[in-house]
């Protein structure tokens, strides 16, 4: 059976990359059950038709050795000749049995013909002598007339006081019996195989219909099920084979309501979001026009309201395009961390390289407001992740650590290895996070009381997009004070690669 399993695996429906999708469960027990019931019944027919060959043959045989056995009772020697006595009422039944012509012949000791027919094939050399029977008897096949015959040849002694030797009795009969008796076995048994084959299949069919019955009512469970109910499927609806299918289907469902309240949640929180930076985009927009017609308005002074509301335009546009970047990021992580949806394939990558590129990136901005931005990283420090999200990630960090820095303060950016692994580390010399609200800050749109005073105008998005990266990665993040108490350090800690 596990042998039947492992091929029923590897060659059956589906089981090759391209192969056909499977079809009909039902179909597929009917082909398995029946078509090795078939070639079983097939095989059992042979068998039992060769075996009432074999019976038949041996039963034919005895009653023509017992016809030779008669003929040889008959045989003696008068006068120093051998001579038949062979009555006419047997010859009589020799030449009108009903069931198949038998011929005779009487061979003396030297090998002359005493009776019967002079012409019946001879013994041929090679037949064994049979070993069923204690007389010195032979059967064997051959052609007599055109007619396949059946002959029993029994060695005789015939003794008198004058002379002894052997005389050679044979008896044959051609086959229409045989054949007439094998062809009714062979009907019966066939007809009795095809009706057990019938009455097999029937109750074959009727007991995978009974079996599957559990199935097609989980079908319709699942059919007849309401959207908004998030109730799981009751696994007692099918067999105890079945019931793991159920509960991975359960725990997929639940895991999908929690994605779309997730999603859900997250259009609402983006929706209002973006709400504020448009209302405030179309308000500067009507300032615009309204600016323009005025009338009889000083055209310096035009040109001066026109020039700030374009540079607040400017501003609230790159805010919106900033927001619309990040929530555009986290919709991306939770989604497995690729553009389509599907998770990407995670390699080996070299953080401090990473860091070292982030690092370039921002040393522009750090410039711009006189920070001093440092990278600390001896070693090359190779964790197992998408490279892409983790560039996302320390450039989230980096940046938030700038933006929160007075001008003239430091950042500094380590990668180090660590006892559990990879340690990232962001330092800045800022006002720090409050303890209460160090938890608070990695939830969507959440934004800690200190910054939202120092920079209004931030979405609140960095610190989430840090912690589902860092999820995904199967990393740990940890706030603390900076050193010397003043500012914040941002602790990521990656297993090894």
């Amino acid at each position: 059976m596990p042998l039947l399993g492992r091929l029923a695996r590897r060659f059956g429906p589906g089981a090759l990359p391209g192969a056909p999708p499977l079809g009909s469960l039902r179909g597929q027990l009917l082909r398995w059950l029946l078509g090795p019931l078939l070639v079983l019944v097939a095989l059992n027919t042979i068998s039992v038709y060769r075996n009432a060959l074999d019976a038949a043959d041996v039963a034919y045989d005895r009653s023509l050795l017992a016809s030779t056995r008669a003929l040889a009772e008959r045989v003696s020697i008068v006068d120093g000749k051998v001579v038949a006595d062979v009555p006419y009422v047997a010859l009589d039944s020799f030449e009108t049995d009903t069931l198949g012509r038998i011929y005779y012949k009487v061979t003396g000791i030297k090998g002359e013909t005493v009776s019967g027919y002079a012409d019946l094939p001879p013994v041929p050399a090679n037949v064994p002598r049979s070993e069923a029977y204690p007389a010195l008897v032979r059967f064997y096949h051959a052609n007599y007339n055109g007619q396949p015959v059946r002959i029993a040849a029994l060695l005789q002694p015939v003794y008198d006081d004058s002379m002894r030797g052997i005389a050679l009795i044979q008896v044959g009969e051609t086959l229409e019996a045989r054949r007439g008796l094998s062809n009714q076995i062979l009907f019966d048994t066939l007809a009795w195989q095809a009706l057990l084959l019938l009455a097999v299949a029937l109750l074959v069919w009727f007991a995978v219909r009974l079996v599957l019955q559990p199935l097609m009512r989980l079908k319709i469970a699942v059919e007849t099920r309401k959207l908004n109910d998030s109730s799981d499927v009751d696994p007692t609806l099918v067999h105890k084979e079945v019931r793991p299918l159920v509960a991975a289907m359960n725990s997929s469902r639940s895991r999908l309501q929690i994605l779309i309240s997730s999603q859900r949640r997250f259009i609402a929180d983006a929706s209002h979001q973006l709400r504020t930076p448009l209302t405030v985009l179309k308000t500067q927009a009507e300032l615009a026009l309204r600016e323009c017609d005025r009338p009889n308005a000083d055209p310096q002074a035009t040109r001066a309201a026109l020039r700030e509301i374009v540079h607040s335009i400017a501003a609230t546009t790159d805010s919106t395009v900033n927001l619309a970047n990040r929530l555009l990021t986290l919709a991306r992580i939770e989604h497995g961390g690729d553009a389509d949806g599907a998770a990407a394939q995670s390699e080996p990558a070299s953080l401090r390289d990473i860091a070292r590129q982030v690092g370039l990136e921002m040393a522009m901005a750090a410039v711009a407001k006189q920070i001093d931005l440092s990278l600390e990283a001896d070693s090359e420090c190779v964790v197992q992740g998408q490279a892409l999200l983790l560039h996302e990630l320390i450039a989230n960090l980096v940046d938030n650590a700038l933006r929160y820095t007075p001008q003239g303060g430091t950042v500094t950016l380590r990668v180090r290895p660590g006892s559990n692994g990879v340690v990232l580390e962001v330092e800045d010399s800022g006002h720090g996070i409050a303890a209460a609200e160090r938890e608070r800050v990695f939830a969507p749109f959440y934004r800690a009381a200190a910054t939202l005073e120092r920079n209004p105008g931030g979405a609140g998005l960095g610190l989430a997009i840090v912690r589902d990266i860092a999820t995904l990665h199967g990393a740990s993040i940890a706030l603390d004070e900076a050193a010397g108490g003043q500012g914040l350090k941002v602790t990521v800690t990656f297993p090894p690669a």
